[in-house]
C-alpha cells in the first residue's frame, strides 16, 4: 500500500498561478548554488583608464569635449655666461718688441761700460772709448734692472701667428681677447696663451650605439665637418669642446633613428639632415659650427647581429618567391590569353583549370632549374 504526502503552502488556497512561459522552447536551466555567490574573490587589479571626454554639465548644453594632452616642455638649451664672447686682443707689431728688445740689451751693454765691468775684448769689438769704470754702485743696479726688464719684455712678448690658429689671451683667470692676426708681433708677456685651433676641421667617430625606426640596436661610425666659431666660448665656456662635441654626437644618435644601408636614398639623407639640425643646435652655444654630421658606416649591434642576418636572407627569400610567382602566373596568363584569343584551342572551365594547372607547374620547374 503507497502511501503520498502532498506539501501545500499558503499559496495554495487560492487558485493556482500558471508559471512563467519561456521565451526559447528549447532552453535548459540549471540551479546556481548559493554559497558561489557570497565567495570571496581576489580583488580585481586597477586598470588605469584615462578619460578622452568630458561630458557636459546638465542643463549648460555644453557640448562634450575633447581633452587635449598637456603640452610638452621644450629641452632646456645649454647657457654660457652672455659676456663671454670672443673680442680682439690688444697687440703690437713685431718691430715693437724687437726695437724693445734691442735697446734693453743696448742699455746692458752701456751700462756695463758704464760700470767698468765690460770686457776689454767687448770694449774692442764695439770700438768703445775706453773708461776705468765708476763700479757696481745702486745707480748701476737700478740701470740693469730696467734694461734688463725692457730687454724681456721686448723679446719676451714675441710671437708669431699662423693661418688657420688664435691665441685666447687671460690674465689672472679673466678673458682678455683673442688673436687671430697672422706674422710676427708683440703679445704682453705676462698674459697666459691657449692655442685654438680654428680650422675647418672632421672627425671621423669611432662606432657609436643608435637604433633604426624599430628600435633594433645599431652601431654607427659618422664623419662630423666643424670648427671653432667663438674662440672664447670654446676654450672657456666648456672644459674641453671636442669632448663637448662627441657626447654631443653620440646624444643626437640616440635621438634620431638611422636606417641600415639598402634602404630608401631619401630616409638616410632625411636622418642625415635630422642629425645635423640636433648636433648643430647643441654644439652653438659653445662657439661650434656644425656643418654635417653623416653617418659613414651603419651595422648592427653584435648581439642582434645573428638573428638581423637571418632575418634579412629570409626576407630576401620571400621577396625572391614572391616575384617568381608573379612572374609565372603573368605567363600562364598569357599564354592561356594567346590561346584562346588566336582560336587555337577551345576549352571549358574543366580544361581551362586543367591547363593553367600544367601551365603553372610546368613554369615553376623551369624557374627552379634556371636559379642557381
Amino acid at each position: 500500500m503507497s502511501t503520498t504526502t502532498t506539501s501545500q503552502t499558503p499559496d495554495s488556497e487560492g487558485p493556482s498561478r500558471p508559471g512563467p512561459t519561456r521565451l526559447i522552447q528549447n532552453e535548459a536551466t540549471m540551479e546556481i548554488p548559493v554559497h558561489l555567490l557570497f565567495r570571496d574573490d581576489p580583488d580585481p587589479a586597477p586598470v588605469p583608464v584615462r578619460p578622452a571626454v568630458v561630458g557636459r554639465r546638465q542643463g549648460t548644453g555644453e557640448q562634450p569635449r575633447l581633452r587635449r594632452p598637456a603640452p610638452v616642455r621644450p629641452r632646456p638649451a645649454p647657457q654660457v655666461d652672455p659676456e663671454l664672447a670672443e673680442r680682439p686682443a690688444r697687440v703690437l707689431p713685431g718691430a715693437a718688441g724687437v726695437f724693445a728688445g734691442a735697446c734693453g740689451l743696448a742699455g746692458c751693454l752701456a751700462n756695463s761700460w758704464w760700470a767698468g765691468v765690460l770686457p776689454p775684448l767687448a770694449v774692442e769689438a764695439l770700438r768703445l772709448p775706453a773708461y776705468a769704470g765708476a763700479g757696481l754702485g745702486p745707480a748701476q743696479w737700478a740701470a740693469y734692472a730696467g734694461a734688463g726688464t725692457l730687454g724681456l719684455f721686448g723679446f719676451g712678448g714675441l710671437a708669431r701667428g699662423r693661418t688657420g690658429r688664435a691665441w685666447v689671451l687671460g690674465l689672472f683667470g679673466r678673458y682678455r681677447g683673442t688673436v687671430r692676426r697672422t706674422g710676427l708681433m708683440w703679445v704682453n708677456p705676462l698674459l697666459l696663451r691657449r692655442r685654438v685651433d680654428v680650422r675647418l676641421r672632421h672627425w671621423r667617430s669611432e662606432p657609436m650605439p643608435a637604433a633604426d625606426g624599430n628600435g633594433v640596436a645599431l652601431r654607427v661610425v659618422v664623419l662630423v665637418v666643424w670648427r671653432v666659431r667663438d674662440t672664447a666660448r670654446a676654450v672657456l665656456g666648456v672644459e674641453d669642446h671636442e669632448t663637448y662635441l662627441r657626447e654631443c654626437v653620440e646624444a643626437g644618435l640616440v635621438r634620431v633613428p638611422v636606417e641600415m644601408p639598402g634602404g630608401p636614398r631619401d630616409s638616410v639623407e632625411a636622418a642625415g639632415d635630422a642629425l645635423t639640425r640636433v648636433v648643430a643646435a647643441d654644439a652653438a652655444p659653445v662657439g661650434l659650427e656644425v656643418f654635417s654630421v653623416r653617418p659613414v658606416r651603419i651595422e648592427y649591434a653584435p648581439e642582434v647581429a645573428a638573428a638581423m642576418h637571418r632575418r634579412r636572407i629570409a626576407a630576401l627569400d620571400a621577396q625572391h618567391r614572391a616575384t617568381v610567382l608573379t612572374s609565372v602566373v603573368d605567363s600562364v596568363e598569357d599564354t592561356v590569353t594567346r590561346l584562346t584569343v588566336r582560336g587555337l584551342v577551345e576549352l571549358d572551365d574543366y580544361e581551362r583549370k586543367a591547363l593553367v594547372k600544367d601551365l603553372t607547374v610546368a613554369f615553376c620547374a623551369g624557374r627552379g632549374e634556371q636559379t642557381p
